[in-house]
């Protein structure tokens, strides 16, 4: 049996290629590339009145003024909305893809970042490492479904789309019952899939706990929308 630092220590992975990445190697990276995603996300939906429109600008500088001019009436809410639905579509589809499609990533002679930050994450839940069925389900259909799902939600919010609360209500309960589902079978399985109570807080719980308070935000704010569309639309009905 392989030698490895997941828990338990009696779990079996044939082939196990030890973790040549440091945390910080790999949280750093990941924490970066958020930010950057974030802050650009942010800034480009911002107001661009002193932005000049000229006919020979670069494609680049185009782009970014289509993009930003579709923007430039929205709320800071709905700004700091399209931060995050752009941040967690991103790591569904690029950082949760790669777990659901590389099977093999503890094994791999040359293992690629996103193989690494698994093995890495795979110390505050060991059911990733061993692809554990229902936690490699419920992460196949975030990628599925949630990951495209939470970026036409960033396309319908900067294109003010009349389906924007709807899908974004939507999307909020597929990642709530993501988490529930996650959460459960790890408590009903025994509860002991973290090297330590560092991992277990850090990992286990801190990196997933903005996919339950956020989501639970989102869900609340598109509720209200809904129903106050509905309502208005019944009181015109009715004059």
């Amino acid at each position: 049996m392989a030698v490895h630092p997941y828990s338990p220590a009696g779990l079996d992975l044939p082939g196990y290629v030890p973790q040549r990445l440091s945390q910080l190697e790999i949280v750093g990276p990941y924490l970066g590339t958020s930010l950057f995603v974030l802050l650009a996300v942010w800034l480009l939906s911002g107001n661009t009145s002193r932005i000049p429109t000229r006919p020979y600008i670069s494609s680049a500088i185009s782009s970014r003024l289509w993009f930003a001019g579709r923007c430039s009436r929205l709320s800071k809410v709905d700004r700091l909305l399209m931060c995050w639905w752009a941040f967690t579509g991103l790591t569904h589809l690029v950082v949760e893809g790669s777990f659901v499609f590389t099977p093999d990533f503890f094994s791999k002679e040359n293992p690629s970042y996103f193989d690494e930050s698994m093995k890495e994450y795979s110390k505050g839940d060991s059911r990733y490492v061993a692809r554990d069925t229902a936690t490699v389900t419920v992460e196949a259909i975030t990628v599925l479904l949630e990951g495209p799902g939470s970026l036409l939600a960033f396309y319908a919010i900067a294109s003010r789309k009349s389906y924007s609360h709807i899908l974004q209500f939507t999307v909020c309960l597929g990642q709530l019952y993501g988490c529930i589902v996650y959460f459960a079978t790890a408590y009903l399985d025994g509860f002991n899939f973290w090297a330590s109570p560092f991992y277990f807080w850090a990992y286990f719980v801190g990196a997933n706990s903005s996919w339950v308070v956020i989501p639970l935000l989102i869900a609340r704010r598109s509720w209200k929308k809904i129903c106050a569309a509905i309502h208005q639309t019944e009181k015109v009905k009715t004059k």
